[in-house]
């Protein structure tokens, strides 16, 4: 009861602000890639607007509203609830001549309806749908469902809108309904508008100290056309981020130059396949954050592209992917099927649906000596800590529930910097 009736307060006052400042809301959706994304766009924005970009994952009904009052942490105390009500009442009543005029907000679907919700809070001139695949089942039974949902970011805006879609993936392109706006798209499709060819990654670990990690390629927009160079992005996945910033940037007449320039400062997010340097002069891909099946399998074939020396180890540390429903059991089998075909030196899965990735590894072929299993990130950091050696690389995935950054924090060189580079490392989620 408290907390719908902050939310319906959080909803009065957001819909109040949005109306006197009349800021562009850009709004972005999809099962995976909403925060990188949301970085990369309000990187290409920044030079030309006042920009603000949703704080974290603020993508619900409670994270919305305050990323628009302009308040980065969700308060913990009736009287921090108060303040920010008084913050968003000032906002009404005196003018605010500094207030951003683009709002760059993820928006976030858990429950049917939630887009909808959102949507009507703070409407979009800019709707990017990132891509759909199988997560938060449990609530929407069927993937039509989810996508049914995750379009309507797409088909609330008005005539003067545009929806950009991820060309790459079939469950949204080619679109199969017309929306009343102007429909732009990204990926490496050659039908995109905005789209990566040539592309050639550098991916290798030597010496056990030295990784080099990076993407070039020529970026088309229509018919404009140019070489880029991203140093510190080596994710086929984050390369459509980039792309996605950069549809949103020429939207606004931003030159292709410019934007270039300004996106080989992005990388991805903590948590989300950040390279940091591991104890042992190993190298881990931190993909901490969060898992779903398809960004499951593009992490270890991420993790499987690196060339490392020989004698040193592949290693994949996979835990529990959560909200999967009646398919959790099916899909975690899946994946272990699909680490059984790679050349996976060590697998390690932590948490109980995990042990399902493990069962069906074995079953499809997989030696069981280099699978381990556990419980907890804690206990099998621990294990890791005595087995990896010079010149690993060690993927590390896993959904929020399993808390895979106490790994990542177990094996990483420089664990006093453990709150700048992993995920929650608030207070709140140490407790």
């Amino acid at each position: 009861m408290k907390r719908l009736f902050i939310q319906k307060i959080l909803a009065f006052l957001a819909r109040n602000i949005l109306s006197q400042y009349k800021p562009d809301v850009i709004g972005i959706t999809g099962s995976v890639g909403k925060t990188s994304t949301k970085e990369a766009i309000s990187l290409v924005l920044a030079a030309h607007f006042r920009v603000r970009a949703s704080p974290k994952n603020f993508n619900t009904e409670i994270g919305v509203p305050l990323t628009i009052i302009g308040v980065s942490e969700i308060p913990r105390s009736l009287f921090g609830w108060v303040r920010v009500f008084f913050r968003a009442l000032s906002l009404t009543l005196i003018h605010n001549g500094t207030y951003p005029s683009i709002l760059v907000l993820e928006m976030g679907a858990d429950t049917p309806g939630d887009i909808a919700y959102l949507t009507s809070i703070a409407p979009c001139k800019i709707g990017v749908l990132t891509a759909i695949s199988p997560v938060h089942l449990e609530q929407f039974e069927t993937m039509e469902k989810l996508s049914e949902e995750k379009k309507i970011i797409c088909r609330h805006l008005s005539s003067d809108g545009i929806a950009i879609l991820n060309a790459d993936d079939p469950t949204i392109f080619p679109p199969t309904e017309s929306f009343a706006a102007s429909i732009r798209t990204f990926g490496l499709n050659p039908d995109a508008n905005v789209q990566a060819n040539e592309i050639k990654r550098t991916l290798r670990f030597k010496e056990g100290s030295e990784s080099y990690g990076g993407t070039r390629c020529v970026i088309n927009i229509d018919d404009k056309s140019m070489d880029a160079i991203f140093p510190l992005i080596f994710r086929i996945e984050h390369l459509s981020c980039i792309l996605a910033a950069l549809a949103v940037g020429d939207s606004y007449h931003i030159p292709l130059p410019q934007m270039l320039e300004w996106l080989t400062h992005f990388q991805a997010p903590p948590g989300r396949s950040r390279l940091l340097p591991g104890v042992k002069h190993t190298l881990l891909i931190d993909d901490s954050y969060n898992s779903s099946p398809r960004a499951a399998r593009g992490a270890i074939d991420a993790l499987m592209e690196w060339e490392i020396q020989e004698r040193a180890k592949h290693i994949a540390v996979l835990g529990d992917m959560r909200e999967l429903g009646t398919q959790s059991e099916h899909e975690h089998r899946e994946l272990g099927e699909y680490v059984a075909s790679k050349e996976i030196d060590l697998l390690v899965t932590v948490g109980a649906e995990a042990k399902y990735i493990a069962a069906s590894a074995k079953k499809a072929g997989m030696n069981p000596d280099n699978i381990e299993e556990f419980d907890n990130a804690y206990s099998a950091g621990k294990y890791l800590q005595g087995k990896i050696a010079r010149g690993d690389v060690i993927l590390i995935k896993g959904s929020q529930d399993v808390r895979l950054e106490k790994i990542a924090e177990e094996l990483m060189a420089q664990p006093q910097r453990a709150g700048e580079l992993l995920v929650r490392q608030e207070e709140y989620w140490k407790r």
